[in-house]
């Protein structure tokens, strides 16, 4: 399987998925924990107060995991997130995207003690099918953060790349920083395809500086169709 895909799931009515720290932190578990062709094992988790995720497992040996999925990339924002992804298996995809969205609707509606849908619908998904599409969506979903306090960028106006660089150096909640070597989630992802093909984190770094420093409406429109946010 060599597909790849850009997936975006969003929550219904576009409101707020992840609360607070605490949820972000339990959604980057569901990533690792449902990539699994297995049944998730019998097990529970709670989390600690400084929010570290705490597992119990009940008299269970966990075997190796088998991918579902190859998590290429990731990002959080607030009422949605965007994954890049290729399938393992047949139905890769779907089997995983089914896990971690009920997952993590379970327990966010738990938590907050509330009922119904958390998502909008199905999942979005798009095939990564040519050069460009590679080359520039992984930075564009690594650049997503700067919707919170640069949202010039888009237009190509952002008056400081190197201000945006730093604010996107303290953001946690994507893959990022684990492109940049600096690990974070480092266990999450399968980053060996797209540092093959960016020669390691120091190239990573400079281009993604440089792919923000240039970037203009024609960047953006190269990719318009892989978006996925409208």
């Amino acid at each position: 399987m060599s597909e790849i895909y850009h997936v975006l799931s969003r929550g219904v009515d576009r409101r707020k998925i992840f609360m607070d720290d605490r949820d972000r932190m339990r959604f980057i578990h569901d990533l690792f924990e449902f990539n699994d062709q297995q049944p998730v094992n019998n097990s529970f988790h709670r989390f600690s107060q400084n929010n570290n995720i705490v597992s119990h497992h009940i008299n269970v040996k966990k075997r190796p995991r088998k991918l579902l999925v190859d998590l290429l990339a990731f990002c959080l924002m607030p009422n949605h997130y965007h994954l890049l992804l290729r399938p393992r298996i047949e139905r890769g995809i779907s089997q995983f995207m089914k896990k971690l969205n009920i997952g993590y609707a379970k327990y966010f509606n738990e938590r907050y003690k509330r009922t119904g849908t958390l998502f909008e619908g199905r999942y979005k998904s798009i095939i990564v099918n040519n050069d460009a599409h590679f080359i520039h969506l992984p930075y564009y979903i690594h650049l997503n953060p700067l919707d919170l306090k640069f949202k010039e960028w888009r237009s190509g106006e952002l008056r400081s790349v190197r201000e945006a660089m730093k604010f996107l150096n303290s953001y946690r909640w994507s893959s990022h920083l684990d492109y940049m070597d600096n690990k974070n989630f480092p266990s999450v992802t399968q980053r060996n395809l797209l540092n093959d093909f960016w020669g390691g984190a120091k190239n990573y770094k400079k281009g993604i500086a440089e792919w923000l420093k240039e970037l203009d409406s024609e960047n953006i429109f190269d990719i318009k169709d892989l978006i996925l946010e409208d």
